[in-house]
C-alpha cells in the first residue's frame, strides 16, 4: 500500500509531486495567464505597495534569518514575557493557570521525614522519605496525608522561598489518610478551601508538590475524571476518592488540588500503576481526597488532637477464611474478642460471632465491616446481621466514640488477645505459622 501527498491510502504508487520551483525551466509546465486590463495593474501594484508596507510594519515583530542564496531561511519572533496580574484576582471569578500558581505556590510545602526502623537481623536502620503539604492557618498548622508522616522519628516542612521549619505531629487519622503537623511560624499564608461536592466531570484542576521528592513545587494540571471512585488502598481500607488526569507521582502525596478560583478541593494522594501480574502501561489515573470529606476531621484534630464523633463498636476482628467458606460459613468479619462494656458487649456480639451486613451494606471481609461503619456517627444505632449457630440474626447496635481512652482499652484487649493465643500454641507444642493479628474496631 502506498500514501499519496494526502496521506491517504491507495492501490498504485502515484507519480511525486514536484514543487514548481524544483524544474528547471524546460520542465515548468505554466498555465497560460490571461490579459490583464489596465485595471488589473492597478490593483496588482496595489497589492505590492500593502506587501511592502505590511514587510515593514511586521520587521520589528518577525526576523528572517538567511544563509546563502537559495538556502532555507529561519523566522525567529518576540513577544513581550508574560505577565501574571494578581491584582486583577476575585474571588467570584475564575483564574488562569499561571495566577493560580503564584497565588498558592507560598502556602505550598515540602515534607521530608527521618525514619528509623528495624531490619530482618535486628539491625536499627534509618531511612528517609519525602511528601507535600499545605498550610492550612496562620499560626503553623499544615495538612499532608497520614502516610506521608507514618513512622517518622523527624519531620521537616520547606517553603518555595528556602524557609525551613521543624514539624511536629498534631494528630493524624490513618483510615482517611491525613495527618496534622504544627510549626513554630506565625502570619504564614493559608489556603482557601472549597467545596468539593460542587465539582463537575470536566473540571479543570491542578496541583502543586515535590514529585520524586526531588522536583520541588512542581505545577501540573488536568481534569477532574470522575467523582465518587471507592478505591482500595494497599492498607486495604476503602476509601472515597477524586478521579484525575493531573500528573500526579510519588512525592506528591499530601499536596493540594486546587480548581481553578485557586481553592482547595482535595489532597493529592495516590496513582494507579501498573500491578505485577500485568504489563499495561498506566498513565493520567490519579486520585485526591475530597477535601469536604475531611473538613470536619482536620478541625477536630487542630482542636482535640483526634477526630470526634469517629465511632467503634469495641471488636477484635478478622477475615472468615477460605476453608471456612468451604464448608458453607459465609464470608465476613469474624469476631475474636469483645471489649468488656463497650456497645458491641452491650448490644450482645460474642466471639465466634460472623458479622455479614451493616443495614442494608454486605459485608464479606473485616475491611469492609470497617469502612461500612465509617460512614456513621458516634451514637448512630444501626443494624448488624450477624452468623451465629447456622443461622443468621439481626442485633442493634449504638455505636461508641473512639478516643484516646477507647484507643488504649483497644490495645490492651489486642495485647491479651495474642498472649493467650501465645499461649495456646505452646501448650500444643507444634509449629505455628502466624500470618497476622486481627485488628481492633
Amino acid at each position: 500500500m502506498y500514501y499519496n501527498d494526502y496521506n491517504r491510502m491507495s492501490d498504485e504508487p502515484k507519480e511525486p509531486i514536484v514543487p514548481d520551483h524544483f524544474l528547471v525551466d524546460d520542465q515548468r509546465h505554466t498555465p497560460p495567464v490571461p490579459r490583464r486590463g489596465r485595471s488589473g495593474v492597478k490593483i496588482a501594484a496595489l497589492c505590492l505597495v500593502c506587501a511592502l508596507l505590511g514587510g515593514v510594519t511586521g520587521a520589528a515583530a518577525l526576523r528572517a534569518v538567511s544563509g546563502p542564496s537559495g538556502s532555507t531561511t529561519l523566522y525567529s519572533g518576540e513577544h513581550p514575557p508574560v505577565a501574571v496580574n494578581m491584582a486583577s484576582i476575585t474571588v467570584d471569578q475564575p483564574m488562569t493557570c499561571s495566577q493560580v500558581y503564584a497565588a498558592n505556590v507560598g502556602s505550598s510545602v515540602g515534607i521530608t521525614t527521618e525514619l528509623v526502623t528495624t531490619n530482618f537481623w535486628g539491625q536499627t536502620v534509618k531511612g528517609a522519605a519525602a511528601g507535600s503539604g499545605f498550610v492550612v492557618s496562620r499560626d503553623g498548622y499544615i495538612l499532608t496525608n497520614y502516610h506521608v508522616i507514618d513512622g517518622a522519628s523527624s519531620i521537616k516542612v520547606a517553603f518555595v522561598d528556602g524557609t525551613t521549619y521543624d514539624a511536629v505531629l498534631v494528630g493524624g487519622e490513618e483510615p482517611n489518610d491525613i495527618a496534622v503537623l504544627k510549626i513554630e511560624a506565625d502570619d504564614l499564608t493559608p489556603v482557601v478551601l472549597g467545596n468539593s461536592d460542587d465539582l463537575v466531570v470536566g473540571e479543570q484542576v491542578c496541583a502543586i508538590g515535590n514529585p520524586l521528592g526531588e522536583l520541588t513545587f512542581t505545577f501540573t494540571a488536568g481534569y477532574v475524571s470522575a467523582k465518587d471512585r471507592s478505591i482500595t488502598m494497599e492498607s486495604g481500607e476503602i476509601m472515597n476518592m477524586l478521579q484525575t488526569d493531573t500528573a500526579i507521582n510519588s512525592g506528591n502525596s499530601g499536596g493540594p488540588l486546587f480548581n481553578m478560583y485557586g481553592q482547595v478541593i482535595g489532597i493529592t494522594t495516590a496513582k494507579y500503576s501498573s500491578s505485577g501480574s500485568s504489563s499495561a502501561s498506566v498513565e493520567g489515573i490519579g486520585f485526591a481526597i475530597p477535601i469536604n470529606d475531611v473538613k470536619n476531621m482536620v478541625k477536630d484534630i487542630i482542636e482535640k488532637g483526634y477526630v470526634t464523633g469517629k465511632p467503634n463498636v469495641g471488636i477484635l476482628m478478622n477475615d472468615v477464611s477460605s476453608d471456612a467458606q468451604r464448608y458453607g460459613i459465609p464470608a465476613g468479619a469474624y469476631v475474636e474478642a469483645v471489649l468488656e462494656d463497650s456497645c458491641g458487649d452491650k448490644a450482645g456480639l460474642k466471639q465466634g460471632d460472623i458479622i455479614t451486613a451493616v443495614d442494608n451494606t454486605a459485608v464479606t471481609s473485616s475491611r469492609q465491616l470497617s469502612s461500612a461503619v465509617k460512614n456513621y456517627k458516634a451514637g448512630d444505632t444501626v443494624s448488624f446481621t450477624i452468623y451465629r449457630d447456622k443461622e443468621l440474626q439481626t442485633i442493634q447496635v449504638t455505636l461508641d466514640e473512639s478516643n484516646v481512652q477507647r484507643s488504649q482499652d483497644m490495645d490492651a484487649l489486642q495485647k491479651s488477645f495474642q498472649e493467650s493465643q501465645q499461649q495456646q500454641q505452646q501448650q500444643q507444642q507444634q509449629p505455628s505459622y502466624n500470618w497476622g493479628w486481627p485488628f481492633g474496631w
